[in-house]
């Protein structure tokens, strides 16, 4: 038989939305919040030539800083205040999970709860105000000689305070996207920094369907060729859609109680173990981890001369580890799979989920209460894991491959789709769990008005 819950979730419509007050003022406030995002991406920094800027970057299209771009939805491109995105700080998140597992002192802090999130949160903003320094170093140094070659200037006044003032700049952009995001999560639906991350991809769509349709009438890309990525992107949806709802459901049982006329009937349930349950994180890390150095090493060769040995390594680097290489897919896989058990481990602990369930009187049928529970779980967690990882895998890595050597821009690659389709189904799931708490109020306060009027 089904339960009052069940039934409301089934009947659960969204003919109630406009009757959620809460739930409409928190969608209003998170777009208005994704547009200071958007305006703020064209706003260039101080003494950059906005129209040089754009004649040279189209020089360097197809190269790495083209994903870069695409994050951080363009303002690379118009090297915007906030050019350099929300990265530095996903960065900094990879450096302290990573230490908050190997070092005493910051797992000690990572087991006192709120206030030592808390307190990691912090180091990770202060790791986010160096990694963003350090690039914004390069990047105005890299501005300075960007195009001196072909006797273009991007920078107006180059010297020592055109590249402080960059520098300044690019720090406080990136801090003011953080704070928005955190906003948008505490006031608003989703979670704001994947929200920023998405919009940054979304808005490259139009600008893709254009080049890749004008291509298509110009004939530098066969019909036969759009067809393939049409087919391609709506297969990868379905197959995201469907591979990141599936689960593995323990079974768990409780010990009989006894009911009101007098039987005993013994409760059961299930424990869901996600198929993917590190979600999209992954491939943002990996991404991220090899942007930072590329995005350096890039802009640095730019200034650098490359006929000297540290030159000429800068130059081969950025080409063995450019978008569509072997090196680069090697790399981009091995992280992915790296980060794939890395993040499932820190968001699943099966120690704890099996003191919980003993605490509870639960148990797995034919699997003892306490340690053995725990290497149970953590045995079908890892190897659901691997399917995972290959999933993810081959949805980031195949397409970004077959997008290279096509010649097409990168922007609806598998890792911005996984991006889009998880941040959008956890944004809807949220919605409905507004509305599905807007109708429990509802139904809480008829029964109350019924208890009164008895």
């Amino acid at each position: 038989m089904s339960s009052r819950a069940d039934n409301i979730a089934s009947t659960l419509s969204l003919a109630n939305f406009s009757k959620a007050t809460e739930l409409k003022q928190r969608i209003w406030f998170t777009i208005g919040a994704l547009i200071v995002f958007r305006f703020l991406s064209f706003v260039p920094l101080p003494g950059v030539n906005p129209m040089v800027l754009e004649t040279l970057y189209d020089t360097t299209r197809g190269g790495i800083l083209d994903m870069f771009n695409m994050f951080s939805g363009g303002s690379l491109e118009r090297m915007s205040l906030i050019a350099l995105g929300v990265m530095p700080y996903i960065t900094a998140s990879i450096v302290i999970q990573l230490a908050s597992s190997l070092h005493p002192s910051l797992m000690a802090l990572k087991k006192e709860g709120e206030a030592g999130r808390k307190k990691l949160n912090q180091y990770t903003r202060y790791g986010t105000v160096f990694l963003c320094a350090i690039q914004g170093w390069f990047l105005a140094s890299g501005l300075e000689a960007y195009g001196a070659q072909s006797g273009l200037q991007a920078v107006v006044d180059p010297g020592i305070m055109f590249r402080v003032v960059t520098v300044i700049n690019l720090v406080g952009g990136t801090m003011f996207l953080l704070w928005l995001g955190e906003q948008v999560t505490s006031r608003g639906i989703g979670n704001g920094v994947s929200l920023i991350i998405m919009a940054g991809i979304v808005a490259q769509f139009p600008t893709f369907a254009v080049n890749l349709f004008e291509g298509g009438r110009s004939g530098s890309i066969s019909g036969i060729v759009i067809g393939g990525m049409l087919v391609m992107i709506i297969g990868l949806i379905l197959v995201i859609c469907f591979v990141e709802r599936a689960q593995r459901r323990l079974l768990i049982q409780y010990p009989k109680r006894a009911q009101q006329r007098g039987g005993m009937q013994a409760d059961r349930s299930h424990l869901p173990l996600k198929l993917n349950t590190a979600g999209v994180i992954p491939p943002i890390f990996a991404s991220s981890l090899l942007l930072l150095p590329l995005t350096i090493t890039q802009f640095a060769g730019n200034s650098i001369d490359t006929t000297s040995s540290s030159g000429s390594f800068i130059q081969s680097l950025n080409q063995y580890l450019a978008h569509g290489q072997p090196l680069y897919m090697l790399l981009y896989a091995a992280g992915i799979i790296f980060f794939c058990f890395f993040y499932t481990a820190v968001v699943f602990n099966p120690e704890d989920t099996a003191e919980n369930l003993k605490k509870q009187g639960g148990f797995i049928p034919g699997i003892r209460p306490g340690k053995r529970t725990a290497e149970y779980i953590d045995y079908v967690l890892s190897r659901i894991t691997v399917v995972g990882a290959i999933y993810l895998t081959l949805v980031c890595v195949i397409p970004e491959w077959g997008i290279a050597q096509t010649g097409i821009p990168i922007f609806l690659g598998g890792t911005s789709l996984l991006i889009v389709v998880n941040v959008t189904v956890d944004t809807i799931s949220q919605i409905q769990s507004h509305l599905l708490a807007h109708q429990y109020g509802d139904l809480i306060k008829k029964a109350k008005l019924k208890g009164r009027n008895r």
